[in-house]
């Protein structure tokens, strides 16, 4: 299985794609993982390659063989389409950073939607960045993506549970988990 995550700096990606690694390795996968900073710290790209199997012999997934895209914010979907195949299924937060040609008024945000369309129709988008704030916990996104993500994968609740335990500070566990179910029990659009 193969799934990339993407985003901006300061989404919590690189905890997200850690997470899903320990999980997916309590499940009995040989697991590998790979991650691109760029210019994180200054909201620039990031995305971490995680890949799971019985047995798997490269971190770097493959251009067109992506099964999963979990995108963090959407325009920083369609830099990823060359992953991406007519079986790929594309996560979507509903979340934008304007780049600075958007923000200095020289282009306007675009539709990702008909660009990921070329590839795939299997699209969800997630309205996560509300979700977060209804649990007063912004910087939760990460937590409720992961969530929806895990409902398309075989480890159960309890498994993905027991790992935020583990690896999330007590002062933001609980607020966290609530948010990973609360992602679970999404219904994206």
């Amino acid at each position: 299985m193969n799934i990339l995550m993407a985003g901006t700096g300061g989404q919590g990606i690189i905890l997200a794609s850690d997470i899903l690694a320990e999980v997916m390795m309590r499940s009995g996968c040989d697991v590998k993982k790979s991650e691109i900073h760029g210019m994180a710290q200054r909201g620039g790209s990031v995305m971490s390659h995680v890949r799971y199997s019985k047995e798997v012999y490269s971190p770097i997934i493959p251009l067109e063989e992506c099964d999963i895209l979990l995108s963090f914010e959407e325009l920083e979907t369609a830099r990823y389409m060359a992953y991406l195949n007519k079986n790929s299924t594309v996560i979507i937060n509903r979340c934008r950073v304007s780049p600075p040609s958007v923000i200095a008024g020289k282009d306007k945000y675009p539709d990702v939607t008909p660009i990921i369309k070329q590839k795939t129709g299997k699209i969800h988008f997630v309205n996560g960045n509300d979700m977060a704030g209804e649990l007063e916990n912004p910087r939760g996104v990460n937590l409720i993506l992961l969530g929806v993500l895990s409902t398309l994968l075989e480890p159960e609740e309890s498994l993905w549970v027991g790992v935020l335990s583990d690896m999330l500070k007590e002062k933001i566990r609980a607020v966290n988990i609530e948010g990973f179910l609360k992602g679970r029990a999404v219904k994206s659009e």
